[in-house]
């Protein structure tokens, strides 16, 4: 019997302690001894169990942290455990008195004793083993569990679960390692790390794979690294050779860690890592004037500090509409279904653009010194249609509750830029995305202001006194009837276009108050807070200074050129790594756009709304002075269409133009409410930005200066301007005329 238990404890199972096997030893047991030998049974399966599914997992399992475990308990514990029955067998033939009573008697309760302390260890064993056998078992989920298993309160499960925790640490080490001192994935457990590369190519964190023990900030900072070695080691032979150079001290940096890895050293480790690539191979791959040469351009052209940019893109993107319907008028006759005929296409949207950068170009001249950054402007940015994804799980949370981007050329477009190497270290699609959004909104207020503006244009409708007929007609009865009839006529009209006048007056007010507001405060004053930030306190310039003049000639890459020619940017009191630079231009996004009220649905509702209303009271206006127009010629010379009722239009374009500026008027006073409302949720509002920034991942600036955006623009200032003055007054007398 003794030697089958020692057989049995070392990994063989024996029928003498197989539960449910019938044999005839277990008749000559009492029940105390069979009890015994069920608790040295018990252990003789754990040990037969984890051999073989430690042995599983080490040669299948698909996460290298897990394999690493496995191979640890089997390699090491339970070879301390095999050792363990050894010296029990080797006490019994040496008749050692601890276990060899009287007569050579062996008590099986000496035995069982011996192994006491194992059962507890065995089984924590096996459950860890059940854990990484689970599918979905990921290397940070075992990491995880093994460090929570760590203060379970037993002080022998306290130390297999911190040698075990060590083990698991090290394989992830030796994993990320790759990522982090070369920029590569991982070989082998590719999809067990927590850095993957999307299916647009970008690298990202998938948050489920990130240890415990790594906090954002950190795995922002690998992420960064890691990307900042694949630039460089792909772009740049010479940061490429520097990068070797640092090699052997970044691998010593992370070797000198101390296991368990604890949150701090490690984010001390990676910050000083970063800090030695920004400070060598990163000055000559992403200078600090590249960085402000695309901020400055998206600055330029997204947030429309350029106003000739939006000027002419409306202009085009109108003249477009305009070709549309007139291509539609013409083919009034064939067969056509739906709005195929009217509805711009990808392509045209295209050539809206490009004939914006032409009309750009002829309003400078070749030697301006904008004419580079309009060079990289037209290089990198695109018009599209934005089409709608299912299932796009990567779409930014805070999108605009209401669809500005339909308002230019009735279908959704977007302005886009691509994102060149290495500007994606600092730069991503998604704040790309929050630029468009931006965009949109800003140039949708810009386009119902020009449209507004340009109905004091339509000379006709505005001061229509007709003069009278030349000579001799003029002095005669005949020639006053006629003038007094025509000067009647514009009296009348003019009197129905009181209602317009007033309403259009009103809205371009309020869309001239608001411009001013979002570019002359906001935009402006975000602007300014980033430069001082990333140059240090200098005198407020135009954004185009900030480009180089670069030599026309040369045959340098045009992005290679930027960072040599933009002097006194990269001062080392003020220089910032591009992480750094990432983390602050999220905060400056977010702070625009919150201060834009952008991410607010109460404003940006009515808002759109009353831009619509806006666009349909010009269409009325232009179609009634077209009306009019055409009324007059067939009243005074006689030019008749036959297939038009132009009084029967006349009359309904009338009616609708009534109701159209009742609605800008509702739409207006709607707005202005919906600032009051806002202006009395300051607290709410500022809650809510905190809880947007928190979400943003920080990096650990050890002593450096955060990025704080400037507070600038206050709702209540705007309201005072809006109410100086009293034109929000009742616009309507008894009568139905204005006052």
């Amino acid at each position: 019997m003794l030697h089958e238990i020692i057989l049995s404890l070392s990994g063989h199972p024996s029928p003498l302690l197989t539960a449910g096997t019938p044999n005839a030893s277990s008749d000559l047991l009492s029940p105390p001894e069979k009890a015994l030998l069920a608790s040295i049974a018990h252990l003789s399966n754990l040990h037969c169990k984890l051999l073989s599914h430690t042995d599983s997992i080490a040669s299948r399992s698909q996460s290298s942290i897990c394999q690493a475990v496995a191979t640890s308990i089997r390699s090491t514990h339970l070879v301390m455990f095999q050792q363990k029955v050894l010296d029990v067998e080797s006490s019994i033939l040496q008749k050692d008195s601890s276990i060899v009573g009287a007569y050579n008697v062996v008590p099986l309760t000496a035995i069982t004793g011996q192994f006491l302390e194992w059962t507890r260890r065995m089984e924590w064993f096996w459950e860890i083993t059940e854990f990484m056998e689970a599918d979905g078992c990921t290397g940070s989920a075992i990491i995880n569990k093994l460090c929570a298993e760590m203060q379970t309160g037993y002080s022998d499960i306290e130390q297999v679960a911190s040698s075990l925790v060590q083990v698991a640490e090290s394989a992830w080490l030796k994993q990320a390692s790759c990522w982090i001192l070369h920029g590569r994935l991982p070989a082998f457990g590719e999809h067990d790390f927590f850095v993957f590369q999307g299916e647009n190519g970008e690298y990202e964190v998938k948050q489920e794979l990130r240890p415990d023990f790594i906090n954002r900030s950190t795995a922002s900072s690998i992420l960064f690294v890691g990307k900042s070695l694949t630039q460089i080691r792909s772009k740049n032979a010479k940061s490429a050779t520097s990068i070797a150079v640092l090699l052997p001290k970044h691998l010593q940096l992370l070797s000198s860690i101390p296991y368990p890895i604890s949150t701090s050293n490690l984010s001390t480790c990676i910050t000083s890592i970063r800090k030695s690539l920004s400070q060598s191979a990163l000055q000559e791959l992403l200078p600090l004037s590249k960085i402000i040469q695309i901020l400055a351009l998206a600055h330029d052209f997204f947030l429309l500090s350029r106003g000739e940019f939006a000027v002419a893109l409306i202009n085009e993107a109108d003249e477009k509409i305009r070709s549309r319907w007139q291509r539609s008028d013409n083919l009034a006759f064939e067969k056509r279904t739906g709005l195929g005929d009217v509805v711009v296409k990808e392509g045209e949207v295209a050539a809206v653009l490009a004939r914006t950068w032409v009309a750009i170009s002829a309003l400078h001249g070749l030697n301006d010194e904008d004419e580079d950054q309009l060079e990289i402007a037209r290089s990198l940015m695109d018009l599209r249609i934005v089409k709608p994804k299912k299932d796009d799980t990567n779409l930014s949370k805070a999108k605009p509750p209401t669809p500005f981007s339909t308002l230019l050329l009735s279908v959704p477009t977007s302005l886009s830029m691509k994102i060149p190497s290495p500007l994606d270290l600092f730069l991503t699609s998604k704040e790309v995305d929050i630029y468009a959004d931006i965009h949109t909104y800003l140039l949708s207020i810009r386009r119902a202001h020009i449209r507004l503006s340009d109905l004091w244009k339509i000379t006709s409708l505005r001061r229509d006194h007709p003069p009278p007929p030349p000579p001799p007609l003029g002095s005669t009865p005949q020639g006053r009837a006629i003038t007094i009839k025509l000067r009647q006529r514009g009296k009348s009209r003019s009197r129905q276009m009181r209602r317009v006048w007033a309403t259009s007056s009103a809205g371009l007010y309020l869309l001239g108050e608001l411009e001013a507001y979002f570019h002359g405060e906001v935009v402006k004053g975000t602007w300014e807070s980033l430069q001082e930030w990333l140059s240090g306190p200098t005198p407020a310039s135009a954004s185009s200074t900030l480009a180089p003049e670069a030599d026309e000639d040369s045959d340098d890459d045009i992005w290679a050129a930027a960072g040599k020619e933009l002097p006194n940017t990269t001062s080392n009191e003020h220089s910032h790594d591009p992480q750094t630079i990432s983390v602050a231009h999220q905060r400056y996004l977010l702070s625009l756009k919150h201060q834009l009220l952008l991410t607010s649905p109460l404003f940006t509702d009515p808002l759109f709304q009353l831009l619509q209303q806006v666009d349909h009271l010009v269409a009325l206006v232009h179609r009634i002075n077209t009306v009019w127009s055409s009324l007059d010629l067939e009243t005074d010379e006689g030019v008749i269409d036959a297939f038009s009722d132009f009084h029967k239009e006349e009359t309904d374009v009338q009616g609708q133009l009534v109701l159209a500026a009742q609605n800008v008027k509702d739409a207006i006073n709607a707005l202005i409410v919906s600032l009051r409302d806002i202006d009395l949720d300051v607290e709410g509002r500022e809650k809510r930005l905190e809880q947007l920034e928190a979400e943003i991942v920080d990096v650990d600036l050890s002593g450096e200066d955060i990025y704080k955006p400037r507070k600038v623009g206050k709702v209540d200032r705007l309201l005072m301007k809006l109410d100086f003055g009293g034109w929000l007054a009742p616009l309507e007398t008894e009568e139905g005329d204005y006052e």
